[in-house]
């Protein structure tokens, strides 16, 4: 099928069911994981079954990451691997749930945030570029351990302020924030650096085409162009503040989160503008792939990737 042909991302339907997450989270609770899994694999195994658009995007991205780092599994990828894959994301989804709830196990999560404690003790705020991997709600490990420490998460869901009211009711001290947005407008900015002056941060994704009215620009990606945003080091840019990446992926039995600077000040010349745009993304790539070679479960975007095309320019019925 052609790029044209291809389904945003966010056109492709939901089918995780609340009632069995909190069923599943229930038995987790009183019983334990090995419960949990018992209960939670027949489920996704079907799932991965009835959804060959996950399963075919889920195995092109792992040959993909074969190719391009052959040590990954030591063989090419097949059915079983993408199959663990899609495992790998229910266990990790009962791991979000924990998280928010500060139910996690303190203790098996190592956390690199020296660059981090360095910025909040200055009293100095930055932009944060992450990408779908992982356990990002973990972040909150930082948040509990470093007093000072805020963050506002920019995401496309219309479901901000519920995730807000859940958080409150979960912690209500806690100190990650969701902002919903559709694009990057000037308000939007104003509020931005509002925020990054009195020294918190902004969390933004890197690794998936805007809903609508964002720009994207197509990089090497594990071997092949693919499509990566713009909009944060546009708005890192206006707002002319440091720029870090954040990745939180599995480690032995925990996680470890990682936070990198990317960028003291992104500048944008007026003639080499487009260029210097897609240089960072081509760096947002680059630093994407160094993630998924030490954890290739941990890449939670079931969709056909590299022939995503911006929301506006999908079919419509």
């Amino acid at each position: 099928m052609s790029a044209a042909g291809q389904p945003h991302w966010a056109d492709i339907a939901e089918s995780t069911s609340v009632a069995g997450v909190r069923f599943l989270c229930g038995v987790h609770r009183w019983l334990g994981r090995w419960p949990f899994r018992l209960c939670a694999y027949p489920v996704v195994f079907f799932h991965w079954l009835g959804n060959a658009t996950a399963r075919a995007a889920s195995l092109q991205y792992l040959r993909r990451l074969h190719a391009h780092d052959r040590g990954v599994f030591g063989g090419e990828p097949g059915a079983w691997h993408s199959l663990r894959h899609f495992f790998m994301f229910a266990e990790t989804l009962l791991d979000k749930i924990l998280a928010m709830g500060h139910r996690y196990p303190e203790q098996q999560v190592i956390t690199h945030r020296d660059v981090m404690m360095a910025m909040v003790a200055q009293r100095r705020g930055g932009l944060i570029i992450t990408a779908h991997i992982g356990c990002l709600e973990l972040c909150q490990a930082l948040a509990d351990r470093v007093p000072g420490f805020r963050l506002t998460a920019l995401v496309h869901t219309a479901h901000a302020a519920r995730f807000n009211r859940l958080l409150d009711r979960l912690d209500p001290a806690n100190g990650v924030r969701l902002m919903q947005v559709t694009e990057l407008g000037p308000a939007t900015a104003t509020v931005l650096a509002e925020r990054i002056a009195a020294g918190e941060f902004v969390a933004i994704a890197g690794d998936r085409v805007p809903l609508q009215g964002g720009r994207s620009v197509r990089v090497p990606f594990l071997g092949h162009p693919a499509p990566f945003p713009i909009g944060a080091y546009a708005l890192a840019s206006a707002l002319g503040c440091p720029v870090f990446t954040m990745a939180c992926t599995h480690a032995g039995d925990g996680y470890e989160v990682r936070f990198e600077p990317f960028a003291e000040n992104i500048r944008l010349p007026r003639g080499s503008r487009d260029a210097a745009l897609a240089e960072h993304a081509g760096r947002f790539a680059q630093w994407l792939e160094r993630q998924l070679v030490g954890a290739p479960y941990d890449w939670f975007n079931f969709f056909p990737f590299w022939d995503q095309v911006p929301h506006d320019a999908s079919p419509r019925d």
